[in-house]
């Protein structure tokens, strides 16, 4: 290591600690040492100013960690060292040593030492609180912890989590808490659902009725899709940019990107009750009120519709630094396009051979202008329909046939098939399960989940770059409900992203996830117990 300057700070720490690690995801090597480490009532923590966020990696120990920062005029025998390794090419890798003289965490980037310190966060068996429940802040132990070396990384990149606010609105705080639970199991990625049919939920200054009118319906589907019962109850919400930028920060500070999805073309009937020009017929429409897809979609054929989502990215670019952006193109209903003059009009002039290839050109037009400014779209597997634009990512939803033929073309690809990704499908076959859309992706499916298929090469499965799980909210309708679907199938998935192909098996993960489990009911989490039950 080079000579560098640290800064000295001591603190009271918190930590989770015990024999064996238990630690979730899996490390990729965990090599076991004689003894402990016996630390003092005051530990002291050095961390290496290379890093960016050096200062708020400490910060971080003190809200995670319940710490009191104290400053230090000496360096301490026994201590934390937060170092910066410039050989690691990857910046999320890191090396956790443990001896009987202190701790030594090595990174290669600021969400390298953030990972390492999450690692440490699982080395105590209390379950004393290290998120935001009830701090009070007082000086604590640092306890003994088992001597071990720890060298991690993650097998892919992308490693996210989906939520569908449209269907079902909830809080920023309740978005904290989810991301509160991604960090803690180092996912890296938040797919935010933010507009649809059923509801419109980011504010735009240039268009004030997509969230006067699009944010609010006036009534809910009600039961099982095919009963077909619609209340009469006034539903809705949307986020102010004030929100939104308090909830990315938020994520920056766990290493999560958030990555936008503004619906385009389909899917797109809120927007169209707002305006009803975006449309082919520019009737007056509802917002949804019912799930499934609806035949009134942006007019592909209309330049002021295109120029109409390039405004509105105007303002969402600003908002979200994520070089990904997602727009959707999925369950694009072509009906109203083929007896539309001016879609018809479009198709003659671009010598579009069907309404696939008018999707195709709406969604190029796009892509041109994110491009423009410097950012890659990413939509799901439709987007391959009638020509895949030139620099596109797909999201492959529908199976893995879609991920399967884009990196064939050379496209880089997030897998997040319906089996086993799909969160809201049943997770048990138990009759007391919540009413759910239908499936069943129980906890094993997702722990068994790979997201590289055995048809594809080994030079396209560079183009893989990992997987993610989709929370669609048409059935629920709380977050306590929400949670339950989330957790713990997210954290088996979180699991298989991190640690890749070289697994420890099924019944050793849920010994893991025993005392997982046991740290999200301390933090009052509404985790499912369904694996209990298959």
């Amino acid at each position: 290591m080079k000579k560098t300057a640290f800064i000295f700070l001591l603190f009271p720490v918190v930590l989770f600690c015990q024999n064996k690690t238990n630690i979730l995801p899996t490390p990729q090597s965990v090599s076991q040492k004689k003894g402990e480490f016996k630390a003092p009532e005051i530990v002291n923590v050095y961390a290496d100013i290379r890093f960016k966020y050096g200062i708020y990696l400490l910060d971080a120990l003190n809200t995670y960690a319940q710490i009191l920062p104290v400053p230090s005029v000496k360096k301490a025998k026994k201590g934390i060292a937060i170092l910066f390794v410039d050989t690691f090419k990857n910046p999320e890798a890191y090396v956790l040593e443990i001896s009987k003289k202190g701790v030594k965490i090595m990174a290669g980037g600021d969400a390298g030492s953030f990972y390492a310190l999450q690692s440490l966060r699982q080395l105590r068996k209390s379950q004393e609180s290290w998120l935001h429940d009830g701090f009070d802040f007082k000086p604590r132990k640092l306890g003994n912890l088992p001597c071990l070396k720890i060298s991690d990384a993650p097998a892919f990149g992308w490693r996210g989590m989906h939520l569908d606010v449209s269907r079902h609105f909830f809080t920023v705080a309740n978005i904290k808490k989810y991301l509160d639970i991604m960090a803690m199991h180092k996912m890296n990625v938040f797919h935010w659902h933010l507009v649809d049919d059923q509801g419109w939920r980011i504010a735009i200054d240039a268009f004030p009725k997509l969230t006067e009118v699009g944010a609010w319906r006036n009534g809910s589907m009600v039961g099982a899709y095919q009963n077909y019962k619609i209340d009469s109850v006034r539903y809705g919400g949307f986020y102010s940019k004030a929100d939104i930028k308090e909830v990315v920060a938020y994520a920056a500070k766990l290493f999560i990107t958030v990555v936008p999805e503004i619906e385009m073309p389909g899917h797109s009937l809120a927007a169209v009750a707002s305006y009803p020009w975006l449309s082919c017929t520019g009737m007056p429409q509802d917002v949804a009120k019912s799930w499934g897809g609806f035949a009134d979609v942006f007019c592909a054929g209309n330049d002021s519709v295109l120029q109409f989502m390039q405004t509105v990215l105007d303002e969402v670019l600003p908002l979200f630094p994520s070089k990904y952006i997602h727009i959707g193109g999925d369950e694009c209903e072509k009906k109203r396009w083929k007896t539309c003059v001016k879609c018809q009009k479009r198709m003659a002039d671009e010598k579009l051979k069907d309404e696939n290839e008018l999707q195709s050109y709406f969604i190029r037009r796009m892509e041109r202008y994110l491009n423009d400014k410097g950012r890659i779209l990413i939509g799901w597997d439709e987007i391959l329909e009638g020509g895949l634009a030139p620099n596109a990512v797909v999201m492959s939803w529908r199976g893995t046939a879609g991920g399967e033929e884009a990196v064939k073309q050379g496209h880089k690809v997030v897998m997040s098939p319906g089996k086993p990704c799909y969160f809201d499908h049943y997770q048990s076959k138990d009759s007391t399960e919540p009413h759910a859309i239908g499936g069943f992706n129980p906890l094993s499916a997702v722990y068994n989940y790979r997201p590289v298929p055995e048809s594809v090469l080994p030079s396209e499965a560079k183009l893989i770059l990992g997987a993610q799980a989709n929370l669609w909210t048409e059935y629920i309708n709380t977050w306590e409900h929400l949670e339950y679907m989330a957790w713990p199938r997210g954290i088996a998935l979180a699991d298989g992203l991190w640690k890749g192909g070289n697994r420890d098996g099924y019944a050793k993960f849920l010994n893991a996830l025993d005392l997982d489990l046991k740290r999200l009911e301390y933090l009052k989490i509404n985790y499912a117990k369904s694996h209990y039950k298959n």
